[in-house]
């Protein structure tokens, strides 16, 4: 079908034949380049690629497909992925009180904004606390927690992951640290986002520890989850301006809007192949 189209996404080591490579198999297998970016990283000598393709004949299976492409992967030494991009992934959200990313997600979800299929709901408080949100037809987990049962509730955690089949994990506002296991197991397929104060306002109410610094730029962050609390590759950031009329309030409400903002943009990306993970950073190829 004309309307059907593919991803394909690679990294390597840069090195002459790279472009020529993928264009022509593609060219061989009847597939026609909607769209290409690529991205040359001089410091590294790394080499990365995102291509989108639809067949303009008659074509394999996309097995077929990558196995006649794996050759030329190998050859070059390449970390690659091809997948139909009609195909959704399935996206596990890990929430606790505060609930202002969970509800933007399933808003931009139900109106197909974010195209994802989600798998559960995860949080460390009951299904009472979020009475007020829309959750009909998502399988919803309480998962409690203490400092007692880390071990276990995380165990479980995992345990949802693999029976859902969950290709991403999303830490929307989950205040609870991952063990350096976790974070091992979900390494590139784990988002979190937080507030960009870090590391000068940690701890509770960080924007009320704003307010009193009188700080004039507030942020948020979304990046890929590590052992390294709150340091893993950068997604996407925002900030906005703040004036010495903002209130403690004020502060919290655009915090909040940020927050919203740019964790949707890095789930966005994340599922449209758009980031490529290049050691401690990203590629991010944006529209």
């Amino acid at each position: 079908m004309a309307s059907e189209q593919f991803i394909l996404t690679l990294s390597c080591v840069n090195r002459p034949g790279i472009v020529a490579a993928v264009s022509t198999y593609m060219f061989e297998k009847q597939f026609n380049i909607l769209d290409a970016a690529q991205f040359d990283d001089t410091a590294t000598g790394r080499f990365f690629m995102r291509v989108v393709l639809n067949p303009v004949g008659a074509h394999e299976d996309l097995a077929a497909i990558k196995s006649g492409f794996t050759p030329i992967a190998e050859s070059f030494g390449m970390s690659w992925n091809l997948r139909a991009r009609s195909e959704k992934r399935r996206v596990m959200i890990l929430v606790s009180k505060f609930d202002h990313c969970l509800t933007d997600l399933l808003y931009r979800w139900r109106i197909g904004e974010i195209p994802m299929d989600i798998s559960a709901v995860v949080s460390n408080h009951p299904r009472s606390t979020y009475s007020h949100i829309d959750l009909e037809g998502i399988p919803f987990h309480h998962v409690p927690v203490t400092k007692d049962t880390k071990l276990e509730q995380e165990t479980h955690i995992w345990s949802l992951v693999k029976e859902t089949k969950s290709d991403l994990v999303v830490l929307a506002r989950y205040m609870q640290v991952l063990s350096d296991g976790l974070a091992a197991k979900l390494s590139g397929r784990c988002i979190n986002i937080h507030h960009s104060f870090l590391p000068g306002f940690k701890g509770a109410k960080p924007y009320h520890q704003a307010f009193e610094r009188g700080v004039k730029l507030i942020g948020a962050t979304a990046h890929y989850v590590t052992s390294d609390l709150d340091e893993g590759p950068i997604i996407e950031q925002d900030v906005e301006r703040i004036t010495h009329h903002a209130t403690p309030d004020d502060l919290v409400r655009k915090g909040r809007d940020i927050e919203r903002r740019v964790l949707s943009r890095a789930i966005t990306w994340h599922l449209e192949d758009r980031i490529l993970l290049n050691g401690h950073r990203t590629v991010v190829f944006t529209d």
